[in-house]
């Protein structure tokens, strides 16, 4: 059996990217013949998938599937070839939330949505990678369902951290911490609020490491966007008195200082808003990280009962709990006790067992 994978990009250190990859590979291990097809394919990582239109169709017991994360021409592709087809659900953000910044990238997520739905009638089975995510489908229409947890390769964080980096980082400051890209559903204005709070009330030594890609600063086409969200938030951490020093935006970082921002880390704070599934948080969890998150969306999904999740409260609240988790020790290992039970969910053989289930109920 031939098993395709197809994705709008291949990108070495995404998260999506990294599943597609450790999914060709289990599905090798059992014995298909199996590839990853991408309409673009960054350099790095060139030599692990084939060009999209390189892809020919397959036989009616061969699979096809879609990680659905942008509109693109896979979504016209997947519905009209005979192949058994699956869709794997990565989420779209709402378009409400780039409306203000960034309208073309609004418009790009409200048709990511309008595609979606149009594939529920040419699919055999669509995963959500969350609880979250698959009751997403569900309201879309799709009749089977189920959940498949992104695939995360735990070994790639026993490696070294950037020694500079961690030794910069450890310098008595409280670090506190949060990855994901820099984007209006995941707050950090938030967390810059919260950030203002502890320096004012708690301790004046802190950073707060803001580790993700920044917002884009032109559309498609290049032309200058009008207003740029990054740079409201840089007035903003100003006018709240505080320097690049103490609040710190490092954009995209490599995998050896991404672990040292995770070694340095005293606390993870999520006030995120909208998550499909939350990597970081399991990040953080694997790197012994105490996690502080506003339970929503698809974050009680990823953490389970683990973690310090808080349905609602100000940043006054989840500032003194933060503080806490950073200092008191007792509480400390208990919160990363329970992480520790959480991570057995996501190990990658419990991901593989439940892919395998997927593939042999098609």
């Amino acid at each position: 059996m031939r098993i395709d994978q197809w994705t709008p990009a291949l990108h070495r250190g995404d998260a999506i990217g990294d599943s597609t990859l450790l999914m060709r590979d289990a599905f090798r291990s059992w014995g298909h013949d199996a590839d990853v097809y991408a309409l673009t394919v960054d350099d790095d990582v060139a030599q692990e998938a084939r060009p999209f239109s390189a892809w020919a169709p397959g036989g009616p017991q061969d699979v096809v599937i879609l990680h659905y994360v942008l509109p693109s021409p896979l979504t016209r592709a997947l519905a009209e070839q005979r192949s058994r087809r699956v869709l794997i659900h990565h989420n779209v953000t709402p378009p409400e939330y780039f409306i203000d910044y960034d309208p073309e990238l609004a418009r790009i997520c409200k048709e990511a949505r309008d595609q979606l739905a149009g594939l529920r009638d040419h699919v055999e089975l669509a995963l959500g990678d969350s609880e979250f995510n698959r009751m997403d489908l569900e309201a879309a229409g799709f009749v089977r369902t189920g959940v498949l947890p992104i695939y995360i390769d735990f070994r790639r964080y026993q490696e070294a951290p950037n020694p500079v980096l961690l030794r910069a980082l450890r310098d008595g400051r409280t670090n506190l911490l949060f990855v994901g890209r820099v984007a209006p559903n995941k707050r950090p204005d938030e967390l810059i609020r919260l950030a203002s709070y502890w320096k004012r009330f708690i301790s004046g030594s802190l950073r707060l490491l803001l580790v993700g890609r920044l917002p884009r600063r032109e559309t498609g086409e290049g032309r200058p966007l009008p207003r740029h969200y990054f740079d409201a938030l840089q007035a903003f951490f100003y006018e709240e008195a505080f320097t690049p020093e103490e609040i710190v935006f490092t954009g995209h970082l490599d995998h050896a200082d991404l672990l040292a921002c995770y070694r340095a880390a005293h606390v993870f704070v999520s006030m995120s808003e909208h998550e499909g599934f939350g990597v970081p948080l399991v990040e953080a969890m694997l790197l012994g990280v105490p996690v502080l998150a506003r339970r929503n969306t698809a974050v009680g999904d990823t953490l389970g009962d683990a973690g310090l999740q808080v349905m609602d409260g100000g940043v006054a609240e989840l500032a003194e709990l933060a503080h806490r988790l950073a200092t008191d020790e007792s509480l400390r290992r208990l919160v990363l006790a329970g992480q520790a039970r959480r991570l057995e969910a996501f190990a990658p053989a419990a991901v593989e067992a439940r892919l395998r289930a997927h593939l042999e109920a098609l």
